[in-house]
């Protein structure tokens, strides 16, 4: 029998941060890989760098804010926020030159090679295109732009997160030759990208480039000296006592506009500005030098995803993947009810269609039988089809109950939008609960049918969002099962009215108990192992540091179990130490989809459980969020996430595997099958439904043969 060890020592574990900027170097590394079509190389190289904004927003400010506040203690990896920062600051000044590098010397002159020029610098422009610059500046920029000047009777203007602006260094034509500061924001409203006409290929400049060049046109007492475009980035993690909000509504827009204020913890330069004016700016924003990061090219490279969006260039774009494909088990003008009826349904986002989940809520808000709709919300699109169901449904004399999770980093206000709408249209709304975030995705409707009142539940381990349920990857899973739906009520009785049930039948809920199961689940597997019986665990999410599991998966690989982790983000455990996890692997996959889904596989002596989740294995999501873990017991339904778990363990393209190191490498191929798990779904989809569609046709078209014939 396996002697027990406890995993208590920091050199088992990985920092979370530093994990982090690793997962943030897959993704670039997919910008730097010259087999990817150049504009999904653009796409991917923008994703960095919007994934920088909002960890520094987040992550780094929220351990700026431990320094200040002269917080010690250690994180799992041994390591105090001082020390974590000093780390985190090296790590990120590399990636941003691995960037701009791969921007500079890979991606410019491959747009050039394809007849797409990007001019870097006004100065650069010919006559003609100058005149042209300067017109347009004058009819479409220079009348929504607001020049603001530095003197006595103005202060420095407020510089707001994320916006770029242009910092200028100026002397008045008459009187003293004083220095003076005058900036301009570069407009949002306006596009980044100018195109100049051309005969030669497609030619583009950037806004803050014709501002740059006109930028006299709005000093005209002045002489400018100098300017250069800076960026910051400001602490954007909302401080809410919600213990103490009379209205938890009113007491997050009051915090969102804080947002603007927060502090400094990022400023973006050109490289080469002038040191009186980076001086400057760096007095009045309080920033210290290692935070002023000095950029080779154009500031804020999400804008890439606009160029990525240019008519033109299909060519240089990937093709291979399908768009969303109908799901096999709904055919067109069936009822929606009877079909799930029929038999549980599994689905597989973004290669099958999200329309079901729509047509859903849609039907249910018509259906004179449905008495009641309750659903959980936390990130929906702009235009969301379900919130429109959910309004009209509480028009239609529905009972209509909807948890609007106002707490939803960077989608509150869209969110307080949304909850207004619902509130008005006569739906009852929960803002969250206290102290919680309500991560969970389910629908429970309630309908009135011949044999009693039934129960039909929608299951996911992604957002109600139409427009990320095509980027996204997650299980949806429809059910009118009767304990399922039992625990449904049970869930949404809790988040009304803070009843929580005695026992449960299928359903393991975050905060209360869905840790333990999960430790009781991976014990289970060590104890068959120790045994001698078969014992295996194969686990999906999207990050992995929560230290209690990661103890549990160390002592059962150290017990035999072999482990196998798919996780795109961050992983806190570390592989290949000796007796501790030499039965685990980890692997990443970055791809053309963000992979979100959450899928749970116990081997349990030959009697395998399968399970989904809307939770990651991270603190937040087993101690601090409302989340719920739903099993797949049907063995068709077992099957598909079988298909999924494998298919991901085999793929050879957009797999990297984590090393003893604590790096990444892709998986080597030689003398392996080149294997694209993403591309094998979106095949098998429309295999899936072909063959649905050909039996169809069959059925319906095919005439009957007569008896003579």
């Amino acid at each position: 029998m396996a002697q027990e060890i406890h995993f208590s020592d920091e050199i088992y574990y990985t920092n979370r941060e530093l994990s982090w900027l690793l997962f943030n170097e897959r993704v670039l590394s997919e910008a730097r890989d010259k087999q990817i079509p150049l504009f999904e190389r653009l796409k991917f190289l923008s994703i960095t760098a919007s994934n920088l904004d909002e960890f520094f927003m987040v992550r780094v400010a929220s351990l700026k804010d431990m320094v200040n506040a002269g917080y010690k203690k250690r994180d799992i990896a041994g390591m105090t926020a001082a020390q974590q920062l000093v780390l985190v600051n090296e790590k990120t000044h590399q990636l941003v030159d691995q960037q701009y590098n791969t921007y500079n010397r890979s991606i410019l002159p491959q747009l050039m090679a394809n007849g797409l020029r990007i001019i870097m610098h006004h100065e650069d422009l010919t006559k003609e295109e100058g005149a042209f610059v300067d017109s347009f500046f004058t009819d479409n920029v220079y009348p929504v732009l607001t020049p603001m000047a530095v003197d006595s009777s103005r202060p420095f203007p407020l510089v707001r997160n994320k916006s770029l602006n242009l910092g200028a260094l100026m002397k008045k034509k008459s009187g003293d030759k004083e220095l003076e500061f005058a900036m301009v924001q570069v407009p949002s409203v306006l596009s980044r990208l100018v195109e100049i006409p051309s005969q030669e290929g497609r030619k583009l400049i950037l806004l803050e480039e014709v501002i740059e060049r006109n930028i006299h046109k709005l000093f005209l007492n002045y002489d400018i000296v100098c300017s250069y475009p800076f960026r910051i980035m400001r602490n954007a993690d909302l401080t809410i006592e919600e213990e103490e909000a009379e209205d938890l509504l009113q007491e997050i827009e009051k915090q969102l506009k804080k947002r603007q204020w927060g502090q400094v913890i990022r400023l973006e330069v050109e490289e080469g500005i002038d040191d009186r004016l980076l001086k400057l700016i760096r007095e009045e924003l309080a920033i210290p030098k290692e935070d002023i990061y000095s950029i080779s090219g154009p500031l804020d490279l999400t804008f890439l995803m606009k160029l990525y969006g240019l008519d033109g260039f299909d060519q240089l774009k990937e093709h291979s993947y399908l768009p969303p494909q109908p799901v096999p088990e709904f055919s067109d003008g069936e009822d929606v009810f009877e079909t799930i009826r029929k038999g549980d349904i599994l689905m597989h986002h973004p290669y099958q269609t999200f329309e079901p989940v729509v047509r859903f809520v849609r039907q249910a808000a018509k259906d004179p039988d449905v008495l009641a709709i309750k659903q959980t919300l936390y990130r929906v699109s702009g235009n969301s089809p379900i919130v429109a169901a959910l309004e009209q449904a509480a028009e239609n004399g529905k009972q209509v109950s909807v948890l609007v999770e106002l707490k939803a980093r960077f989608d509150e206000e869209n969110n307080i939008v949304w909850a207004k709408k619902l509130e008005k249209a006569g739906c009852h709304v929960i803002y969250g609960l206290v102290g919680l975030k309500t991560h969970s995705k389910i629908t429970l409707v309630v309908r009135r049918e011949e044999n009693g009142i039934r129960r039909y539940v929608h299951l996911g381990t992604g957002n109600y969002n139409d427009s990320t349920a095509k980027l996204y990857t997650d299980i949806g899973y429809f059910t009118c099962s009767e304990m399922i739906g039992e625990d449904a009520t049970a869930v949404f009785n809790m988040l009304s009215g803070y009843s929580e049930p005695r026992s449960w039948n299928c359903l393991s809920l975050a905060p209360h108990w869905l840790k333990d199961r999960f430790i009781y689940l991976i014990e289970r597997e060590k104890k068959h192992a120790q045994a001698g019986r078969p014992a295996r665990i194969i686990a999906k999410m999207n990050a992995l540091c929560d230290k209690d599991i990661i103890e549990a998966l160390y002592g059962a690989s150290a017990a035999g179990v072999k482990i196998d982790l798919i996780i795109r983000g961050i992983c806190c455990l570390r592989v290949g130490i000796d007796g501790v996890s030499d039965n685990i692997t980890v692997r990443s996959i970055v791809g053309n989809y963000l992979e979100h889904a959450r899928i749970f596989f116990f081997e349990n002596d030959g009697r395998s459980e399968y399970y989904c989740a809307s939770a990651d294995w991270m603190p937040r999501n087993l101690e601090r969020r409302v989340e719920i873990l739903f099993p797949i017991e049907k063995p068709d339904l077992q099957e598909k996430l079988e298909y999924i778990l494998d298919a991901q363990l085999r793929d050879t393209v957009k797999a990297s595997i984590l090393q003893s190191d604590g790096s990444y490498v892709k998986v080597d191929r030689r003398g392996k099958e080149v294997f694209n798990a993403q591309l094998a779904f979106c095949q098998a989809a429309k295999a899936a439904a072909k063959e649905k569609s050909d039996t169809v046709h069959k059925r319906v078209f095919i005439p009957k043969m007569h008896h003579d014939e």
